[in-house]
């Protein structure tokens, strides 16, 4: 049989789960073999993402998100100054089998703010009726 003490595992799965979490463990692993199409540093914000560790700082100050924080400033991040609207972001986050509202967003952009922005810096900018980008 195969050796697998020789095999490198990322992840595993141990019981069934829901298709979500699978295809969020999927993209998960697609980021960690391919984070160049992904920016890693904003010069002009300070903003850094690490995406080995999935961990953010803004001025070297360590910030502490949520998985689902983590996600959106990920996308936000992914194409900086593009206007990403509340339903991309939706389907990008969260995902399409998501039924909530566009609500949703707003109170985690919100949340996010507060933990990302000072008086100094604007990290996230709302684009008024339409959505939100991130400013690099």
């Amino acid at each position: 049989g195969e050796d697998r003490t020789t095999r490198d595992t990322d992840d595993f799965i141990s019981d069934i789960v829901h298709p979500k979490e699978l295809i969020e463990r999927i993209e998960r692993l697609l980021l960690k073999d391919n984070p160049e199409h992904l920016p890693k540093y904003s010069k002009k914000q300070n903003v850094h993402i690490d995406r080995d560790r999935f961990e953010v700082t803004v001025n070297s100050r360590r910030i502490l998100l949520t998985y689902m924080e983590y996600k959106l400033i990920n996308v936000l991040a992914s194409s900086p100054r593009k206007v990403f609207t509340r339903k991309e972001l939706l389907s990008s986050v969260w995902g399409y089998a998501y039924f909530g509202g566009t609500r949703t967003v707003d109170v985690h952009i919100r949340r996010l703010r507060s933990k990302l922005n000072d008086i100094d810096h604007t990290i996230i900018e709302t684009v008024w009726n339409v959505g939100y980008r991130f400013i690099n």
